[in-house]
């Protein structure tokens, strides 16, 4: 009867100790019912009834039948709700904005230095008519 005893006593430690491990290593997000340190309280002062409670209230349900607890997004699910992605998509309209204007400011320079180039040519050639010694008759 002794040794059934100690056995049962072991065991009870064992789960208390485990319950408590787990309790901790516990991300605090995936935590049910109550907070992480409202549970391991519980475990700490009513043993085994806490730390029963907390493997039937407390631990978060594996979503796949393997055991697995189930990965909390790490990410916005809509990219319209990722601050990233707008400030990505702002830095990019910005960028796009800049390119047009400066596309737009070259045009206009290369209009600007071809008409002045046609200028001084009707002036070179205006200038080469109106000389004296360039009238062959």
């Amino acid at each position: 009867m002794p040794r059934l005893l100690l056995f049962l006593i072991l065991v009870a430690v064992a789960v208390i100790v485990y319950a408590l491990i787990d309790c901790i290593m516990t991300k605090a997000h995936s935590v049910r019912s109550l907070s992480k340190p409202a549970w391991i309280v519980t475990i700490v002062l009513v043993p085994l009834l806490g730390a029963g409670l907390w493997f039937l209230f407390g631990r978060s349900r594996p979503a796949s039948p393997r055991g697995r607890p189930r990965p909390a997004p790490r990410h916005p699910t809509a990219p319209d709700d990722d601050p990233q992605f707008l400030r990505n998509l702002e830095a990019k309209r910005r960028q796009d904005a800049r390119e047009k204007e400066l596309r737009r400011k070259e045009q206009e320079l290369r209009a600007a230095q071809e008409k002045k180039a046609h200028e001084d040519k009707q002036k070179n050639d205006g200038d080469t008519d109106s000389e004296p010694g360039s009238q062959t008759a």
